[in-house]
């Protein structure tokens, strides 16, 4: 998707940003934990629309925070982002943590918002001790033990057989993530609840889950389209990383609603 360039938030902290040019309403991506802003290239390959897509501080080339993340810290972020991009408003597009993120940013700047895609998410992640002890063991050095059951809960068995080289990607990608970051994202893991955020969104949402997803199962998907005022939802053939595994699918269900949001802006 090009190369990417670094901005500065108001804050001090160093993003790594990729932006791909186009008409429309923009489309602002936010990735998922132990991802990167490459988790979309699939999908945002297949718009013709403004994409912007960047590493969530910890993650990536991004700097690496020096205390632990929360909600609040990358809601925050991806303003900042919006802001040195010159974009008044945009669908945000997010996964797993990107996702909270997401609703955290529409419960504090809506205005900003035209809409949400949240893919393979929920409003929170217990247990809490779980991501403590994932923390623990990036830590003290055990990352590199995290990535082969990460993988496997990204992606079905299935789609990693018959992709290899993409897979090999993927797994690149989980193993460059630096391990104080993940350790640090853990926390926004393990204290986040955007609850009422969402119910007080009452803006266009369009829910994406994965069929074959373990670690956001669609029941969790069908409690936020209750939580939504008049959200949508689809369900695809796909683990965790949907944006991945059914990229057709994720790219065809979010352009259909980012053009519903664009006819419903004006």
């Amino acid at each position: 998707m090009g190369e990417t360039h670094r901005i500065t938030t108001p804050e001090g902290h160093g993003l790594a940003v990729s932006r791909s040019d186009g008409d429309g309403l923009p489309v602002l991506f936010l990735n998922s934990f132990a991802a990167d802003h490459t988790m979309w290239d699939a999908v945002r390959a297949r718009l013709d629309r403004l994409t912007v897509a960047f590493d969530a501080r910890g993650h990536g080339v991004s700097d690496i925070p020096a205390s632990p993340l929360t909600v609040e810290d990358l809601a925050a972020d991806a303003l900042a982002v919006m802001d040195a991009e010159n974009i008044e408003s945009a669908v945000l597009c997010g996964l797993s943590l990107g996702g909270m993120t997401a609703m955290h940013l529409a419960d504090q700047a809506p205005e900003r918002v035209a809409g949400l895609v949240l893919a393979n998410t929920a409003v929170n992640f217990p247990p809490a001790d779980m991501w403590r002890e994932r923390a623990l063991a990036a830590r003290e050095g055990r990352y590199a033990d995290l990535v082969s059951p990460t993988l496997e809960r990204w992606l079905t068995k299935g789609w990693r057989d018959s992709n290899p080289q993409e897979t090999a990607r993927v797994r690149a990608m989980l193993e460059a993530m630096p391990p104080e970051g993940y350790a640090a994202a853990c926390h926004a893991l393990e204290s986040g609840d955007t609850t009422a955020a969402l119910s007080a969104w009452a803006g266009p949402t369009l829910v994406i889950a994965g069929a074959h997803d373990q670690s956001a199962p669609v029941s969790r998907s069908e409690a936020m389209v209750t939580l939504a005022s008049g959200a949508d939802m689809v369900v695809l053939d796909a683990a965790h990383v949907s944006a991945i595994e059914a990229s057709d699918a994720f790219a065809a269900a979010l352009e259909t609603f980012v053009a519903k949001c664009e006819a419903q802006k004006g």
